[in-house]
């Protein structure tokens, strides 16, 4: 039997809940979709993450750090201002008095390199502010770090040391000096090759000689209080052992932070896995 069109059941009405809605009504592509930017008023409903917080070890790395440069800043600031204010000279101070911007220079550019470095150090703030810290570190820290070893060197060259300063302790200073300014210099060579953690690492070793007068504070205080004041060699002693001190430190902290991300400097290639046939140009279904 032969249906006819007219015959054949028509289709039942669509229900409203089966309505399609008009094009008018749906939602936009771009709201949904994760390829898409995202418009204003979305980015306004997304909460912000929160700034990461500065971990206590590095707080506690910044009082350490200002605490070894409190008290040779302090010294160094009233030693200034009793030159500006024209005190009378002692045998102690009279070849400040009689040669004042060496000393001058010194200690304006330890202070601004002791206090200014313990910020470029702390991991967090310098991937929260990266330009600050390389800007600090292209027009204050360096200029400041090598007024800090020049400065040294030309006092010591220049200076009439007491007799306890003997050749021993002048050798150490020239030493100190020259060994920072190199440092200073590696530093800028190695972030010019843009190799990241060879630059911190001669930062760090050049912030640890500057900070070699907080560390002597430490190695000479506690035996003069004991002993009296020290000979010739107990002098050398003491103020070389805050310098080695330094430099060990500094070395520890290197090996521990800096030298195990190597592999993460700019430039520095990634080890890769094998490759693929498809990668390698090999068709597949070959048996090459």
């Amino acid at each position: 039997m032969v249906t006819t069109p007219s015959s054949r059941p028509s289709p039942p009405a669509p229900s409203s809940t089966d309505r399609t809605p008009p094009p008018s009504e749906l939602e936009p592509a771009t709201a949904t979709d994760p390829t898409q930017p995202a418009s204003d008023a979305t980015r306004a409903r997304r909460p912000r993450g929160r700034r990461p917080r500065i971990p206590r070890r590095e707080w506690l790395l910044a009082a350490g750090l200002l605490l070894l440069a409190l008290v040779p800043s302090l010294a160094g600031a009233m030693r200034l201002e009793g030159l500006a204010s024209g005190a009378p000279a002692t045998p102690e101070t009279a070849r400040f008095v009689a040669m004042p911007v060496p000393i001058a220079i010194h200690i304006v550019s330890v202070l601004i390199y002791s206090l200014l470095g313990i910020f470029q150090f702390l991991p967090t703030m310098r991937r929260r502010h990266l330009g600050v810290h390389r800007a600090l570190g292209r027009y204050l820290l360096v200029p400041a770090g090598f007024a800090v070893a020049l400065s040294g060197l030309w006092m010591t060259a220049t200076y009439q040391f007491p007799a306890i300063d003997g050749l021993g302790l002048l050798i150490s200073r020239y030493v100190v000096g020259a060994a920072m300014a190199l440092a200073l210099v590696l530093a800028l060579i190695a972030i010019g090759r843009r190799d990241v953690p060879t630059h911190a690492a001669w930062m760090i070793r050049a912030y640890a000689l500057a900070m070699g007068a907080g560390t002597q504070v430490l190695t000479s205080g506690p035996p003069l209080l004991l002993f009296g004041a020290p000979d010739e060699l107990g002098r050398l002693l003491q103020m070389d052992a805050g310098w080695l001190l330094n430099v060990v430190v500094a070395e520890l902290v290197i090996a521990r932070y800096v030298r195990p991300r190597r592999g993460d400097a700019h430039g520095s290639r990634k080890r890769r896995g094998p490759r693929t046939r498809a990668a390698q140009g090999v068709p597949s279904g070959t048996g090459r």
